[in-house]
C-alpha cells in the first residue's frame, strides 16, 4: 500500500480562489473588503516567517490588511490598548496577536480581551465554549483547517477511532472537539499516556501534535489509517519534518499529510476563512 497524499498546498489553494471570489462579490456590490490587523511583539524569526506569509495571503485574496510591529519590551497595558483600540475600528474584522509573546504578557489576558467576533484565531474562552457546545462560531484555525482536509478523503468519520498526541489549547483539545462534533470516538494522548503505541495501533484517524521529530513511527499505523502530521521540526541538518515517521508511515496509511505542505498552509488559509466568516458576522449586525 502507498497512501494517498493529502496535500494541503493544493486544498488551501483551492480555498484561497473560493475566498477571493467572495471577496470580488463583496466589493462589487459597494461594500468594504475584509479588514485584518496583526500585531507582532518583537523580532521572533519564526514569528516573522509566519506573519509575512499571513500578509501575503491577505493581498493575494483582497482583503485590507495591517501589520503592527511592536518593540520586545512593550508593556502588557500598552498591547491591551492597542487591542481596545482595533476592537472598536469598523474596518478591522479580525485581530490577530502573533504568539509567542514576550514574558511579561500574559497571553490568556491578551487573549480574552479580543472581541469573539473578531477573534479571528478562535482561541477566545467565548469561542472554545461554542465549539464545546457544538455550537461553533470561529473555530481554532490549525483543527479547523484539518478538518476540511479530512473532507477531501471522502471518508466517514462517523464512528470512527481518533487519536490525538498532543493535548495543547491551540491543536490538541480544540481536535478534539471538533472530531467528537463529527462523531468520531476520541482519544487524547500526552506525556503521561500508557501504552501510546498500542492506542495509535487501533487508531482509524490520528492527528500528530506533539513537537518531537519523526516520534510516531510507521509500524504503528493501522493499515488504511488516515495520517495528520501537525507537527513541524527542524533538524540537524537543516531539513523539516514533523511528528510522524513519514517514509515509513505512508507505506501502510491510507491517506497522509506531507510536512512541509500539509497542514501549514490550511492554517493559513483557515485564518482567513475565518477573517471573512468575522467580516459577515459584522455586516448582519
Amino acid at each position: 500500500m502507498n497512501a494517498n497524499l493529502l496535500d494541503g498546498k493544493a486544498i488551501a489553494a483551492d480555498l484561497r480562489n473560493h475566498i477571493k471570489t467572495e471577496v470580488q462579490a463583496i466589493t462589487a456590490s459597494g461594500q468594504r473588503p475584509p479588514g485584518l490587523a496583526v500585531i507582532l511583539v518583537g523580532d521572533n524569526p519564526a514569528s516573522q516567517v509566519y506573519v509575512r506569509n499571513k500578509q501575503k495571503a491577505c493581498e493575494e485574496v483582497g482583503f485590507l490588511s495591517e501589520l503592527i510591529r511592536l518593540d520586545a519590551d512593550t508593556s502588557q497595558e500598552h498591547l491591551l490598548s492597542l487591542i481596545d483600540d482595533l476592537n472598536q475600528r469598523e474596518e478591522i474584522d479580525g485581530i490577530l496577536v502573533q504568539l509567542p509573546l514576550p514574558e511579561q504578557i500574559d497571553e490568556e489576558t491578551v487573549i480574552e480581551r479580543i472581541l469573539p467576533t473578531k477573534d479571528v484565531d478562535g482561541f477566545h474562552p467565548y469561542n472554545v465554549g461554542r465549539l464545546v457546545l457544538r455550537m461553533p462560531l470561529l473555530r481554532p484555525c490549525t483543527p479547523k483547517g484539518v478538518m476540511t482536509m479530512l473532507e477531501r478523503t471522502g471518508v466517514d468519520l462517523a464512528g470512527k477511532d481518533a487519536v490525538i498526541i498532543g493535548q495543547s489549547n491551540i491543536v490538541g483539545r480544540p481536535m478534539a472537539l471538533e472530531l467528537l462534533m463529527a462523531r468520531c470516538t476520541i482519544t487524547v494522548c500526552h506525556s503521561k499516556t500508557k501504552d501510546l503505541e498500542g492506542k495509535i495501533r487501533t487508531a482509524d484517524i490520528v492527528v500528530a501534535a506533539v513537537g518531537r521529530p519523526n516520534f510516531v513511527q510507521g509500524d504503528w499505523i493501522k493499515p488504511g489509517a488516515v495520517v495528520i502530521d501537525v507537527g513541524i521540526n527542524r533538524l540537524d541538518n537543516g531539513k523539516l519534518c514533523g511528528d510522524v515517521d513519514f517514509e515509513a508511515a505512508r507505506e501502510v496509511a491510507g491517506w497522509i499529510t506531507p510536512v512541509p505542505g500539509g497542514v501549514g498552509p490550511m492554517t493559513i488559509a483557515t485564518l482567513l476563512e475565518n477573517t471573512l466568516q468575522a467580516a459577515k458576522l459584522h455586516q448582519v449586525s
